[in-house]
């Protein structure tokens, strides 16, 4: 049933900002690429080509894409660049990656050394803003040959999680403060008040996606140790039908609701972590998994399907000419979504990595597998 709501959604999809580089549209990227590694079905990779090919022009500058903006955000589709070069070798793709690469060197960072969420959220890093970057960052170290741009990654990372870890209850908040000037930052420890799920679902995406390329060492261990630390507590805080809270740990909060992208998100990171060989909680990811295949993609008026209950967006600070605050009300003030693409793109990646986990049993039945996506181009 999910793969051809994906294939419907991947067909009609609708650029988000209008055709500009953007990380929404890069949300859809990512889960078309990992529908693709997990099947070698061609259809995913025909999507994800014509969608990028209309970003990305002949020398590879991207659409409406300004550096001087210093989004993180806009960094994320870069996963798309990089994996459209490995397959085809066109090198417009990867002159495209080295623009966000030259972005990245020249990005505001706070005095310990992670990047500003944005310029116009200055001195403040998001938990959002660690999936956005580091993953990709990692990966064009690598591809570029540069192995001091990994190690800045992963000091960058491993600083943030320091900066943004609440050790009363396990888990990060979503957003730092190193000015303490936001109304939002506690004025001791910088941080926001509330633990929002999508914040800490983009940390648990960011946890596997930079692990999965960390060779055996200490470095991989440390991460994997505090990636475990808070797959347990998310085991501790899901709902009774296998899902996440809005504000994931205020059960008691009133209009608080299960949200599907966070739950998406974790579903996702819960099984690549067992893959990885982090941890064993892929069980719970592929009953969350489940539960929103049963509970949230529903039939809607024509026939169609769509994901409910997805957060539209939500952040700290001034926005649209309201003040986000941070807290638990807030946090439930924000407008819930159908379909949109913050929920989709990780519902992909989760039964990518069903997909994947279906696959390895099938090998280690002695009944073959699919044939991998680098031979499907």
């Amino acid at each position: 049933m999910l793969i051809s709501y994906f294939d419907d959604y991947a067909r009609d999809y609708e650029p988000y900002k209008a055709g500009a580089w953007c990380y929404e549209d890069g949300c859809l990227y990512r889960g078309l690429i990992t529908l693709h590694e997990a099947t070698g079905d061609r259809r995913w990779l025909d999507h994800l080509t014509r969608l990028v090919d209309a970003q990305v022009d002949a020398d590879g500058g991207l659409a409406d894409y300004r550096i001087t903006e210093f989004n993180i955000d806009n960094i994320q589709p870069g996963h798309a660049l990089l994996y459209l070069h490995r397959l085809t070798g066109q090198a417009r793709y990867l002159d495209a990656a080295r623009q966000l690469g030259r972005q990245l060197t020249h990005h505001p960072r706070i005095a310990s050394g992670p990047y500003w969420h944005k310029l116009r959220y200055p001195h403040q890093v998001w938990l959002d803003g660690l999936y956005m970057a580091m993953p990709f960052k990692v990966e064009l170290g690598l591809a570029l040959g540069e192995q001091s741009v990994v190690e800045d990654a992963i000091a960058q990372f491993a600083t943030a999680l320091d900066l943004t870890f609440d050790a009363a209850s396990g888990l990060y908040r979503h957003g730092y403060d190193e000015s303490r000037l936001q109304d939002w930052a506690d004025p001791d420890t910088g941080l926001s008040p509330a633990h929002w799920a999508r914040s800490i679902g983009w940390l648990a995406m960011a946890f596997v996606d930079v692990i999965e390329h960390l060779p055996q060492g200490e470095t991989r261990r440390d991460l994997s140790t505090r990636l475990t630390a808070m797959n347990d507590r998310l085991a501790a805080l899901v709902t009774s039908d296998h899902r996440w809270l809005q504000v994931i740990d205020a059960p008691e909060a009133t209009g608080n609701y299960p949200e599907s992208s966070a739950t998406a998100m974790f579903a996702y990171a819960l099984q690549k972590s067992e893959r990885l060989g982090i941890d064993r909680h892929a069980p719970l990811g592929r009953s969350a998994l489940q539960a929103l295949a049963d509970l949230e993609v529903r039939p809607v008026e024509g026939g169609r399907r769509q994901l409910q209950n997805v957060c539209c967006v939500a952040g700290l600070g001034p926005f649209h000419g309201i003040y986000r605050d941070g807290s638990v009300a807030y946090y439930l003030t924000e407008a819930i979504r159908p379909d949109d693409i913050k929920g989709v793109a990780p519902l992909m990646m989760a039964e990518a990595e069903r997909l994947l986990a279906e696959d390895l049993a099938l090998t280690q039945q002695g009944e073959g597998r699919r044939p991998p996506a680098m031979n499907a181009v």
